[in-house]
Order: C-alpha cells, then sequence, then structure tokens
C-alpha cells in the first residue's frame, strides 16, 4: 500500500483554517488561563500523638482511646461550620469573600484543607494538615488557628473525660456508701429484733439445752425421791407409831438412839434379855429415850412420834415446793430455748442474705475507692499534660513560592492539546467526506481510469472571502476568547472558584 503522502498534505493545507481556529482557540484559552490563575500557596503542619510519660504499670491514665479513633474525633470538630466560618471571616482567606454566601465559604474552606493521618501497628501515629490560599500568610494563618484548635480541643476532651470520670465515681462511692449504711442498719435491727436466736450463739444454747435437761431429770429424781421418803415415813409411822425409818432431820440422840435400837434389836437375835450387855444397852436406850423426849415439842396430851413426823413431813413438803418451782422455771426455760433454737435456721438465712447483700455492696464500693483514686491520679496526669497528647511537631510556616498552577504546564499541555485537537477535527472530517477528490477515488467508485483530471479553481472574490473569514475567526480566537476570560475573572467570579465548582459537580477534588 503505498501512502500518498502528497495528497494528504494537500487536504491538511486546504483544512488549514480549521486547524489554526482550534489550535488557537486552544492554545490561547489554556494561555489565559495558566496567567490568569491566581497563585495558590500551601502550608502544612505535622502532629504527633505521644504516648502517656507516666507509666501505665504506675497509674494507668483516664483517657484511653485508640490514637486513630482520637484524630478522626478531633478532625470531625475542627472542620465543623463554626469554626471553619470564624477563621475564614478572622484571617479574610479569600479575596472576593464578600460575594460568597456563608455556604461557599465552608465548602471552599473544605475544599483547601488537606488532613492524612497515618497509623499503624509499631509506628507513631502522625496528623498532617495543609491549607491552600491565594497569599502565603493566608495559608500559614489557617493552618495555625487549626493547630490551636486541635490543641485546645484535645486539651479539653482529656480534661473533661477525666473530670466526668471522676465525679462519676465519686457519685458511685457516695451512692454506694449510703447502701452500705442502709444494709448494715438493717443487719443491726433484725440482731436486736433476734438477739435470743442468733446463729453465733446457738452452740451456746444447745450447751444450755443440755443442761438444763440434765437439772431437769436431777430435780425430777429428786422430787420422785422426796415423795417416796414421805410416803415411807407415813406408812411406818402408820404401822409402828414410830418415826425410825425417817431419819431425816434427826438430833444426833435420835440418830443415836435408832443405832442403839438397832444394835438391841441384833443383840437380842444371839442373846439373851438377861444378859448383861443387854440390860446395860437398854439402860443406855432409856437414857436416851429421855433425851430425845424432851427434844421433841409436844402439845398437851400429844404423841411425840407424830409432832416429830409432822416436822419432817413439812420439811420434805416444802423441799419438794421449791423443786417443783424450779421444775416449773426449768421447763419454761427449755421451751424458750426449743423456741429460739427452732428459729435459729431460719434467722440463719436471712442473716446470711443480708450479710451476702453487705459484702457484695461493700465489694463494689471497695472497686469504687479504688478506682475513684485511680481516676484522680489519672484526671493530676491529664491536668499536667503527663498523659495522651497532641504535639505539634512541626508548625506552619510562610511559603515563599506557590505550589500551583504550574503555569508553563498548563500553558504547553493547552497549545499541545490545541494542536492535537485541530488535526483530530481534520481526519474526522474527511473521514466524514464521501465526496470524489482524486482519480484513485473515481477508479475505486467507477472501476475506470481517467485521462486528466481538472481541480476546482475559485473565483478571486471566493478567495477573498475565505481569507477574510479566516482572519476573523483567528482574532477572535486570539484576542476574543482571552479578553472574554479576563473579563469572567475580573467582573463575575474568579476562575478558580469557577473551576473548582465544574470540578465539584463532575466529583473532581484538585
Amino acid at each position: 500500500m503505498n501512502l500518498d503522502l502528497s495528497f494528504y498534505i494537500a487536504v491538511f493545507l486546504r483544512r488549514l483554517h480549521y486547524f489554526v481556529i482550534i489550535f488557537a482557540l486552544v492554545a490561547a484559552a489554556s494561555i489565559a488561563a495558566a496567567f490568569m490563575l491566581p497563585a495558590v500557596y500551601s502550608a502544612g503542619a505535622v502532629l504527633l500523638v505521644e504516648s502517656s510519660s507516666i507509666p501505665g504499670a504506675l497509674s494507668a491514665p483516664t483517657v484511653q482511646a485508640q490514637a486513630l479513633e482520637k484524630l478522626q474525633t478531633i478532625e470531625k470538630k475542627l472542620m465543623t461550620r463554626t469554626n471553619l466560618l470564624n477563621i475564614a471571616q478572622k484571617l479574610n482567606v479569600f479575596r472576593d469573600m464578600a460575594k460568597m454566601s456563608p455556604d461557599e465559604v465552608v465548602q471552599a474552606m473544605r475544599d483547601n484543607t488537606t488532613i492524612n493521618k497515618n497509623a499503624g501497628r509499631g509506628q507513631a501515629t502522625i496528623m498532617t494538615i495543609s491549607f491552600d490560599a491565594e497569599t502565603g500568610a493566608a495559608a500559614a494563618g489557617v493552618v495555625n488557628e487549626y493547630l490551636t484548635l486541635i490543641q485546645e480541643a484535645d486539651l479539653e476532651v482529656r480534661t473533661t473525660n477525666a473530670e466526668d470520670t471522676v465525679e462519676f465515681f465519686r457519685q458511685q462511692v457516695q451512692k454506694l456508701s449510703g447502701e452500705l449504711d442502709v444494709v448494715s442498719a438493717r443487719i443491726l435491727d433484725f440482731q436486736n429484733e433476734n438477739a435470743d436466736a442468733l446463729p453465733n450463739t446457738l452452740n451456746y444454747r444447745l450447751n444450755q439445752q443440755q443442761l438444763l435437761q440434765s437439772r431437769l431429770g436431777v430435780v425430777e429424781r429428786d422430787i420422785a425421791s422426796l415423795k417416796d421418803q414421805k410416803a415411807r415415813m407415813v406408812a411406818i409411822f402408820e404401822s409402828t407409831g414410830q418415826i425410825s425409818g425417817a431419819t431425816a432431820n434427826q438430833t444426833p440422840e435420835a440418830r443415836q438412839l435408832d443405832q442403839m435400837r438397832q444394835q438391841m434389836n441384833g443383840l437380842l437375835a444371839v442373846l439373851a434379855p438377861t444378859h448383861p450387855k443387854v440390860k446395860v444397852l437398854a439402860a443406855q436406850i432409856e437414857q436416851l429415850e429421855e433425851v430425845v423426849k424432851a427434844q421433841l415439842p409436844t402439845a398437851a396430851g400429844g404423841n411425840p412420834a407424830a409432832s416429830m413426823l409432822d416436822v419432817q413431813i413439812a420439811d420434805i413438803d416444802t423441799r419438794i415446793a421449791l423443786l417443783e418451782e424450779e421444775r416449773v422455771k426449768l421447763i419454761d426455760d427449755l421451751a424458750e430455748l426449743k423456741d429460739s433454737i427452732d428459729r435459729t435456721p431460719a434467722n440463719q438465712i436471712k442473716l446470711d442474705a443480708l450479710q451476702r447483700d453487705h459484702n457484695n455492696i461493700q465489694q463494689q464500693y471497695n472497686i469504687a475507692v479504688d478506682k475513684q483514686a485511680k481516676a484522680a491520679a489519672g484526671e493530676e496526669i491529664e491536668v499536667r499534660s503527663k498523659g495522651e497528647r497532641l504535639s505539634v511537631v512541626e508548625p506552619a510556616t510562610e511559603p515563599s513560592r506557590p505550589v500551583k498552577p504550574n503555569r508553563v504546564l498548563i500553558a504547553g499541555g493547552g497549545t499541545a492539546a490545541g494542536a492535537f485537537l485541530g488535526i483530530a477535527a481534520i481526519v474526522l472530517l474527511e473521514l466524514l467526506n464521501r465526496a470524489v477528490r482524486r482519480p484513485t477515488d473515481l477508479i475505486r467508485a467507477f472501476g475506470i481510469t481517467p485521462i486528466a483530471t481538472i481541480p476546482y479553481m475559485r473565483t478571486p472574490s471566493e478567495t477573498m472571502m475565505r481569507r477574510t473569514a479566516f482572519t476573523a475567526m483567528l482574532l477572535i480566537a486570539v484576542l476574543g476568547i482571552p479578553a472574554m476570560i479576563y473579563a469572567v475573572h475580573v467582573y463575575y467570579q474568579p476562575l478558580d472558584i469557577i473551576v473548582a465548582k465544574v470540578a465539584a459537580k463532575f466529583g473532581i477534588r484538585l
């Protein structure tokens, strides 16, 4: 395939006015934009999240938040509408801010602010803040205002959280202390109301019960013994008329007389009544009988033995009455002890429940007191700025030269783009043009070979009109478009704001 270079050159020259117009239009617009776009200065600062200077093993910090989460929270608080409007009005950041609405000012501040956060395991957590402005002083001023707000917000968050934590645990301690007093009062009231049936005295009361039961048995045996003794004395007296069987409360002479009588009975069983020993003993018995008779109270015409029986029976009845009273008291005491012992298990359950509540609240109280102390230490750490905090590693300085726009790149890129678009327009027009313009087109279309071809010949007037139109369009492209761009920039709205709005609508961040 032979390339007809002369034909394409001729086509390009014939379409040259399209190329020149498009090239001039785009190149003029790019050059105008390159020189009219305002300079953009960028100032930045670096912040570092420093760890606590107090080891956590000695005193745990009150404010414990992930560093990245902390930076995200601070960023959200920083970029609020109120903060951005205050900073923009204070520093007069934008040249035509009087013509901008508050929403446009806030959006422009957010668009010109760049915040980057860098965090990772085993790495320091860093935040970088930069701001683009038309002057270096404005850019540095905005960033420094950001730094001031960030440090104030960080200090406020740390101190406020620490104070809130201390206040929370103070209220918890106060609340738990009141609950402890209430439960302690309930335990004391219960112990006072059930002082006779408390679990801690159960063993003592069981021992007392055993002692009382033993004593009751002894008393009942004594009563039975006395009653038996009384019945035996009465029976002996009724059968013999004597009270020898009753030895209780006898005088020594009476007891000696009884012994001698028993001895006499023994001698008579083996000796005759006339035996000298029997006679001597009989004489002694008679003498003692006279002595004993003299000792017994006798009524006129009364029986001494009967009087002695009455005295002894009266004595036995008194002792029986005393023992009966003691027996009744022992039975009452045993009943009271049994009632208190029976109530002890239920009291044990209630007292254990109260004590368990007391122990639980006491444990919570001890924990709350410990946490309150730690919170107070944490508050002191935050007040002294010894905890985790944001520190400025590199403050913002006023830049000496702008970072954008790259005027050479814009102008050169626009010029190259204009040339490309001009050539592309010529190629597109030729591809869409199906007219016959050379002998090969005739051969391809009709299958014949022409003897000769005659090109189209323009008249002088057509040539003049063509050149005049070309010159007018060229002047419009070269002079009119820059003038229009300048007028828009000066009298309507700065180009950077227009470009930013257009970019925002398409979701492009410049």
